[in-house]
């Protein structure tokens, strides 16, 4: 996905924000900007301070240390004004599941000042999945379902910044793909759009992404110049014992770094060009005959790995 930067000043300015909890610090002097009408994402695993960050954005936590600037709007002095402007789609299903679909909407859109019919346009591509739901109790919904009603309630206020919080978690494949399409036709309308995700390949959709891990960014760049960055050429060995191939290939004499992915092994050599016929060798003597060996292009999921490899290495 391309994104054509603007002239206009950052909807989203963060600057040095910390959040800590107990003797966790859960968000480490994190600062980045975003413009208007981008998509970007937020990836890193679980307890990587993904949703800590969101909530202080989203106004509903404050930081400890830092600012955080929103259309405009300091998030601690002026919540009121972002929030009548933001949308903010939590991972946790918040919705109230003793009413149905419709009258979620009508609720929310209530709430915000509006109708559904005054802002039916924005949310009618998602909205007309449900519609043949809209008398069905919120709680009776499948994953997928409750998400769409989620971001419909999110929309219905027309906001001009969207928070979503690991929106595609615990969803079909198919939903997943279908939320992601969504995403891009909002940015079309104008709003700008953080969301946060575990799933590495989901990066690829955004216009730029942050990795994020213990709380900080290891990198912040479009996803094709994250995979650009990635310093050496990558091996893929596949064999069905991963682990044991893993574990034998620590010991071998080249090895820079080695990483599990499934019945894979992605392998970089200390050589800036590995070579293939030692390491064939070293996998026949190590019982490893059948492994295939290729070299491939580096994933989003692959400059993850090295990147937090080098963030261990200078702590």
């Amino acid at each position: 996905i391309i994104f054509m930067a603007s002239q206009h000043a950052f909807v989203l300015s963060v600057a040095h924000v910390s959040k800590r909890f107990g003797r966790v610090e859960a968000v480490c002097d994190v600062s980045f900007q975003i413009q208007k009408g981008e998509l970007f994402g937020l990836i890193g695993p679980d307890g990587a301070g993904k949703t800590t960050l969101l909530r202080m954005i989203a106004t509903v936590l404050l930081p400890d240390t830092g600012t955080i600037r929103l259309l405009e709007y300091d998030a601690v002095k002026d919540y009121r004004e972002i929030r009548c402007r933001l949308g903010y789609m939590p991972g946790r299903f918040s919705l109230y599941p003793d009413l149905t679909v419709e009258e979620n909407l009508t609720f929310y859109a209530t709430v915000f000042g509006t109708t559904i019919e005054e802002n039916y346009s924005l949310i009618s591509s998602i909205y007309k999945h449900l519609e043949p739901f809209k008398d069905r109790l919120a709680r009776n919904l499948s994953g997928g379902m409750k998400q769409k009603l989620a971001l419909c309630c999110a929309l219905i206020h027309r906001p001009d910044f969207l928070i979503l919080d690991e929106p595609t978690t615990g969803v079909d494949p198919v939903s997943r793909k279908e939320f992601w399409e969504t995403l891009s036709q909002l940015v079309q309308h104008g709003i700008t759009v953080l969301v946060s995700t575990p799933y590495m390949d989901e990066a690829n959709l955004c216009h730029r992404v942050a990795l994020m891990q213990n709380g900080k960014m290891m990198i912040i760049d479009q996803p094709s110049n994250i995979i650009a960055s990635f310093p050496k050429p990558l091996v893929r060995i596949t064999h069905g014992d991963a682990y044991s191939l893993y574990k034998d290939l620590q010991e071998y004499i080249h090895t820079d770094s080695v990483h599990v992915f499934g019945h894979e092994v992605h392998y970089t050599d200390k050589q800036q060009q590995p070579d293939l016929v030692s390491l064939r060798k070293f996998l026949d003597i190590k019982g490893y005959a059948s492994a295939s060996i290729e070299m491939i292009t580096p994933s989003v999921e692959d400059c993850f790995m090295h990147y937090m490899g080098k963030s261990k290495m200078q702590a």
